[in-house]
């Protein structure tokens, strides 16, 4: 198989050659025809000037056959091309009295050839006519030598240029093919495994485009890698920790080391409800991924379901002395959305909000018109996020504090489901905080075209 490189190589040399050989051919031709026309148009004009001073001095064509021919003459204008005279010379009669080819002495050539001829003048009185019969004539030797030179020129600069185009299409082909080379070498590395890979960017053309865009592939493999690395260890780690809980309680109680009190099983009871949620939780990121959550698209009213999941939160906020509050605009419009799903979403956040809030703080729950969008907002008063960790608090199993115990803070993965039910409902979730100023959860839902009546909730 031939590389690229070879290919252009190839593509360069045969353009080159091709228009190079039309070059010379063009210009071979040109010059010959052109040295030839050159020859003749001074042979006629020489043989003007002969046949006019032949005429001034006799009065009469008779006898100038000979006296063209004879050797006296300084310069003999140069009478026969390849098939014999390349002109007639006709008298003021328009009869021929030196034959050329196809003429003989005596004919009377028609007005269109004495028209196209060229008259000969004795004192402003036209004597004769020399129509010309063949355009060119044969070159002497040392013509045909310098002719011959100029041809050899020609081509042996034909040759240096095709040598010259020959050395810029390889490295040409060199440097196109170059980008190609090393993303080839990285894709390789990458399906060894190596995944750190990254090709230079050398140009902003397509190719730089490319290299541009496999880095950037490159950096989101190797992030997801890491991410199913870590999601891993963190499921295990999950898992590991209500099961160890079970397990110790399950085998002192076995052993005689507990009583079998009903404490002991509340603690069993508890962490089962902890496995079992952490197992939902997976389930629903699972099917989400394979574009399998079920979606129940329904008429909703946003502050009747704000005012539900406020409800539902009331009793854990009272236990931290933390205050739930409502902001919405008047006359809010209703959406299109599975009512059952967006509780869940706002209901992880709240759980969350109120994780994060220190006792006697508050959680704002909020819901206004933005654009063509339903805006709803679920801000705490908590420690807040740090700037570079904003983008990640959606990942699975990220926590902005690595420090803090897991069973301090749910499994890590409700933001992640969130993320996934906002994207199926064709809106957008993210997160706005500052270090020691809260953290705000903003959602943005389509508004439907038209307004419907009767809600769900």
């Amino acid at each position: 198989m031939r590389s690229i490189t070879v290919k252009l190589l190839l593509a360069f040399l045969a353009i080159s050659m091709l228009s190079v050989l039309l070059i010379v051919l063009s210009a071979r031709w040109l010059t010959e025809r052109e040295f030839r026309s050159y020859l003749f148009t001074q042979n006629r004009n020489t043989l003007i000037t002969e046949l006019t001073d032949y005429y001034s001095k006799n009065g009469t064509w008779n006898g100038v056959d000979a006296a063209l021919q004879a050797p006296g003459q300084a310069a003999p204008p140069r009478l026969f091309s390849g098939g014999g005279r390349f002109f007639s010379l006709v008298d003021s009669t328009d009869h021929v009295v030196l034959a050329g080819i196809g003429d003989n002495v005596g004919d009377l050539l028609p007005v269109t050839d004495i028209r196209n001829g060229n008259p000969i003048k004795v004192n402003g009185i036209v004597v004769g006519t020399m129509v010309t019969r063949q355009p060119t004539i044969n070159v002497n030797p040392a013509e045909s030598d310098f002719l011959n030179h100029v041809l050899q020129v020609i081509t042996l600069s034909a040759i240096g240029v095709i040598a010259v185009g020959l050395l810029l299409a390889f490295l040409l082909s060199r440097t196109l093919t170059r980008p190609i080379r090393e993303l080839t070498a990285a894709t390789h590395a990458v399906s060894a495994g190596q995944l750190k890979q990254e090709v230079p960017v050398r140009s902003r053309d397509e190719l730089g485009e490319l290299a541009a865009s496999f880095n950037r592939m490159n950096s989101a493999l190797v992030r997801s890698t890491e991410l199913r690395r870590q999601m891993t260890a963190d499921i295990a780690h999950e898992l590991r920790t209500p099961v160890s809980v079970i397990m110790g309680h399950a085998e002192a109680v076995h052993d005689g080391v507990l009583a079998p009190s009903l404490e002991s099983f509340e603690i069993i009871r508890d962490e089962v409800e902890r496995l079992d949620g952490l197992i939902e939780d997976l389930r629903t990121l699972s099917r989400a991924d394979a574009g399998e959550l079920p979606i129940e698209f329904q008429r909703v009213f946003p502050n009747r379901l704000l005012e539900k999941v406020q409800s539902m939160h009331k009793q854990q906020a009272a236990r931290k002395n933390i205050t739930i509050d409502l902001r919405m605009d008047p006359d809010l419009p209703e959406i299109s959305a599975d009512p059952g799903r967006l509780v869940q979403v706002v209901s992880n956040l709240v759980d969350n909000a109120l994780l994060y809030t220190p006792e006697g703080g508050r959680v704002l729950l909020s819901a206004r018109v933005v654009a063509d969008d339903l805006e709803l907002r679920v801000q705490d008063s908590g420690p807040g996020i740090e700037e570079n960790e904003i983008d990640l608090v959606f990942e699975r199993f990220y926590r902005s504090d690595p420090s803090r115990q897991r069973n301090a803070g749910g499994s890590g993965l409700g933001l992640a489901i969130a993320k996934s039910i906002v994207e199926k409902h064709g809106g957008s979730i993210w997160a706005e905080s500052k270090p020691g100023e809260g953290t705000t959860i903003v959602i943005h839902l389509p508004l439907p075209d038209e307004a419907t009546s009767n809600p769900e909730i």
